[in-house]
């Protein structure tokens, strides 16, 4: 994780955030099933603006991203 603290002040605009939960995927014209190249704990790159905002609870707020607009991954 140091590695990622090191990466954030390089990048004015992009943030790092864990994923917590994936869907099944998305589905293509003929209807097969193209899964996600995420996984859960994943650590990614997320621009600052965009997501859409899910607040569960006054405690448990979440965004929401589709996988196009995932910038990268951080691997250790």
């Amino acid at each position: 994780m140091a590695a990622i603290r090191r990466l954030i002040p390089s990048f004015n605009r992009v943030l790092v955030e864990k994923v917590v939960a994936v869907g099944p995927g998305n589905r293509d014209k003929e209807g097969k099933l193209i899964p996600v190249a995420l996984q859960e704990g994943d650590h990614v790159l997320l621009p600052e603006y965009g997501g859409l905002e899910v607040k569960l609870a006054p405690e448990k707020e979440y965004l929401l991203y589709r996988e196009d607009d995932i910038l990268g991954t951080l691997h250790e």
